[in-house]
């Protein structure tokens, strides 16, 4: 595999940068959000989260079938122009600034949070318990059907809704030359609002606060689960309490980690860490496949993959309105809502890395790229958490429900040959994904609080550290408090929610872009 073509300082302009700002109004407001955010949660722990119940349970109700009508169709707009003519515009002069598998990597870092190391061994235990489709809980059609779900909140849909965010924003940003690498600037432009009117500003200022909010509310799911699992983890190889003081210092180190790195910048840190923690992942998934059951883990991922591609429909907008039943709502709508989340800041960092590639390239490398590494690992992982359960070893659903999903990753991966090496590596694993992924949304964050950016920049590095830390600040205070599943699930809907409308957006503002577009001017 040859070099990346361009270090940091060559994609920097030669110029001192005088344009680009730090939006102080922006930061401010984001600061007194977190910290208020952080008091109430200190203070009121119980009630907190009695209240977030509530607040799930209210918004699924409400906008679900919303949510998931938006995911089904955010497949078939993005297929069509993957597909169409239009798949053959170039966003943005000149070559590809990174390789194909550099850009893979990190996307998928981007994209992809370090819980999901947890979700690939414990979420078909989850619908094992409790599933969709009427299908009856803890039966063998539940067992069976299990993976299948896993694929599907794993597969298409969520990458598609990243892809159609991603090419309307790299349009708008490669070809429509914006002035600034945020959300804003792009829904000024499908409105047609003069950027210096006043309701450019606050629709703007609306959108950018909503933007670092929803961030937040991402991050602390998947930080929180990470580190507990990690903890939980090495207090079961060591011997040692997982306190909260063990959970404060691996966060500390993740922090740590991923601030050196976004101080060095994305071709030397992020890049580097985004294949050390994709190249971890392919081969800790191998090892699994190899030591397990090999047999019985393809034959179930075969058969698992059969039944999301033929049941893709019906799994998107099965709403079990009749039985009154609530899995939609606690599992598809929340896992759109939670894609969502991070869907504003994917999108500016896939269009940040894909100068000079085609529409085609991002929506399909997406997809596939998303899906195939996903569907890979959940297939690994989950196969060989089955077989345990079906060969009367380990009883992940009952560990589950009787003492902690933590607990069950610690037993499966401990059970296997080389048991305590692999923990020890998994839980690496973890907290450099974790990482990478935080790498990628500090300079997300910092390029929203930058004013004026322009192609070829970047935030300035003490911004992008100073986001590190902040980042890091929220998923603390719900590791202080122990927070419910529930409680973290609640954190992520209620600040995606609002970029429902913005999506909604971005659909009108790609018709836009794409129906005025001259391919004369491309060739």
């Amino acid at each position: 595999m040859r070099n990346i073509m361009h270090n940091e300082s060559a994609v920097l302009p030669s110029t001192p940068r005088q344009s680009a700002k730090h939006d102080k109004t922006l930061i401010s407001i984001s600061l007194v959000f977190v910290f208020i955010t952080i008091g109430l949660l200190m203070m009121y722990p119980t009630g907190s989260q009695e209240a977030a119940k509530s607040m799930f349970s209210g918004l699924t109700n409400s906008i679900g079938s919303v949510v998931q009508l938006f995911g089904f169709a955010a497949v078939c707009i993005v297929l069509y122009v993957g597909s169409s003519k239009f798949g053959d515009i170039k966003l943005g002069e000149g070559d590809p600034e990174y390789t194909n598998t550099s850009w893979l990597f990190m996307f998928i870092c981007a994209g992809l949070g370090s819980a999901t190391m947890y979700w690939a061994f414990m979420e078909w235990a989850y619908y094992y318990n409790g599933i969709g489709l009427n299908i009856p809980a803890q039966s063998n059609e539940a067992l069976r059907t299990s993976l299948s779900y896993v694929f599907f909140h794993w597969g298409i849909t969520p990458w598609a809704i990243y892809a159609l965010a991603s090419v309307t924003m790299a349009y708008h940003f490669h070809i429509n030359r914006s002035k600034g690498l945020n959300l804003s600037t792009l829904v000024s432009s499908i409105l047609n609002l003069d950027e210096n009117s006043t309701a450019s500003r606050v629709i703007g200022r609306v959108l950018d606060l909503t933007f670092l909010f929803a961030t937040f509310g991402g991050l602390i799911l998947t930080t929180t689960v990470t580190i507990g699992t990690v903890s939980t983890g090495f207090a079961s190889l060591f011997g040692i309490e997982n306190s909260f003081l063990l959970k404060t210092g691996l966060l500390a180190l993740v922090t740590l980690t991923f601030t050196l790195s976004s101080y060095i910048g994305i071709s030397e840190g992020l890049q580097k860490i985004a294949h050390m923690a994709c190249g971890m992942t392919f081969v800790f998934g191998l090892i699994v496949l190899v030591l397990g059951d090999t047999t019985f883990i393809i034959d179930f991922v075969v058969n698992s993959l059969g039944l999301t591609l033929s049941n893709f429909v019906e799994m998107s907008l099965f709403t079990d309105v009749t039985n009154d039943g609530t899995f939609n709502k606690d599992w598809t709508v929340f896992y759109w809502l939670y894609w969502i989340t991070y869907t504003p800041g994917v999108s500016i960092f896939v269009t940040r890395i894909s100068k000079g590639r085609t529409i085609r390239q991002v929506i399909f490398g997406l997809i596939a790229g998303g899906c195939a590494g996903c569907w890979f690992f959940f297939g690994s992982l989950s196969g060989y958490a089955v077989d345990m359960f079906a060969s009367d070893i380990i009883n992940a659903p009952q560990i589950l429900t009787t003492i902690s999903g933590d607990y069950a990753v610690a037993e499966l991966i401990a059970n296997l040959p080389m048991g305590s090496f692999l923990s020890v590596f998994y839980f690496i694993l973890m907290m450099v994904f974790l990482a990478s992924h935080l790498d990628a949304t500090a300079y997300t964050v910092a390029a929203v609080s930058t004013k004026g950016l322009k192609q070829g920049e970047d935030p300035e590095r003490s911004l992008r550290l100073f986001w590190c830390v902040m980042l890091s600040l929220l998923p603390l205070a719900m590791l202080y408090i122990n927070a419910s599943l529930d409680t973290l699930k609640t954190a992520v809907t209620l600040t995606a929610a609002p970029f429902i409308v913005v999506l909604l957006l971005c659909i009108v503002g790609l018709k836009k872009f794409l129906s005025s577009h001259k391919f004369v001017e491309n060739k």
